[in-house]
């Protein structure tokens, strides 16, 4: 992999600062971390810059960021422990239990005060009794 320009540095940066506020237990995806950082951002280059950590690794908790649909999208070992370790289950699909672990997203205060976007309300999902009429 190359390294980054100075402003792809940048925008990571930005990156980092959304991962390190995903709080212990809980998890965010690529796309809320996208939605938050706002500018362009998408769930590819949040997939980028995580990769990019090096080092950094150990300070910003990049197991806490999944795909969309709960499951892991890393190839490397740990991830997955890790988050168990946090007190993160999964489910038989080998998938987060993202009704009980995904993240709501900052605070607007934090967000608008660091410069960021918080993220919208998520829409309630129907119930499985819903889902059986169908």
């Amino acid at each position: 992999m190359s390294t980054p320009t100075r402003d792809e540095r940048d925008y990571y940066e930005r990156i980092y600062t959304v991962t390190c506020q995903v709080p212990h237990g809980q998890v965010a995806t690529y796309g809320d971390i996208a939605t938050i950082v706002g500018d362009g951002c998408d769930a590819r280059i949040v997939g980028h810059a995580l990769g990019a950590l090096g080092s950094r690794a150990d300070r910003v908790p990049w197991q806490r960021v999944i795909n969309r649909t709960g499951g892991i999208s890393t190839s490397g070992y740990g991830q997955r422990e890790a988050l168990e370790a946090e007190g993160v289950t999964f489910d038989e699909r080998d998938h987060v239990r993202m009704e009980t672990h995904h993240w709501s997203g900052p605070s607007e205060d934090w967000a608008r005060a660091h410069g960021f976007q918080p993220l919208p309300p998520r829409a309630e999902k129907p119930t499985d009794a819903q889902l059986r009429l169908f």
